[in-house]
């Protein structure tokens, strides 16, 4: 049995998911594996949505995370691309839920803050931030440095959230 936890992050798109695993063991941070997913760019949603969930499904079957972390999404745009967004956004969250994972959210701008120190940080920072804090990673795309960003966020705030969830069950 791991005495560290694992800890899943995911940077969710329909066009390119990544995804980033760690494991944290007090203040100790460590590198386990990232990706990104990219599902087809044409076709029907319903299509490219089964693949997403089907590349998160087994990267969870191949780390096994204890836990999750998503990335809210903020798109200020064109309201059919946030639509499509959240569909994907959705398929990130019910996956790890549907494996009795628990799923913390997290703004874009608190994992910028968390990871570089700055909420309007640059990709190219986040990256990296990533690359120091976990000098071993491999994430070969924005999107999975991404990943790994939101991993290490909810590494940092974990705590926090278990205490406040216990407040508010007592």
């Amino acid at each position: 049995m791991r005495a560290a936890v694992r800890i899943l992050g995911i940077d969710p798109g329909l066009r390119h998911t990544g995804w980033g695993v760690i494991e944290v063991e007090g203040a100790n941070l460590a590198y386990v594996a990232s990706g990104a997913i990219h599902p087809p760019t044409e076709g029907d949603l319903a299509l490219r949505l089964r693949v997403l969930h089907e590349a998160l499904a087994a990267v969870m079957a191949a780390h096994e995370p204890d836990e999750a972390a998503v990335e809210e999404t903020f798109v200020n745009r064109d309201p059919q691309s946030a639509l499509k967004l959240g569909h994907a956004r959705g398929v990130a969250l019910v996956v790890p839920a549907l494996a009795g994972v628990d799923v913390a959210e997290y703004s874009a701008n608190l994992v910028k803050k968390t990871v570089v120190g700055a909420g309007h940080a640059e990709k190219a920072q986040i990256a990296m931030m990533v690359k120091v804090l976990l000098p071993r990673s491999a994430a070969r795309s924005a999107d999975a440095a991404d990943a790994l960003a939101v991993a290490i966020c909810h590494a940092q705030h974990r705590g926090a959230r278990a205490r406040e969830a216990m407040l508010l069950r007592k």
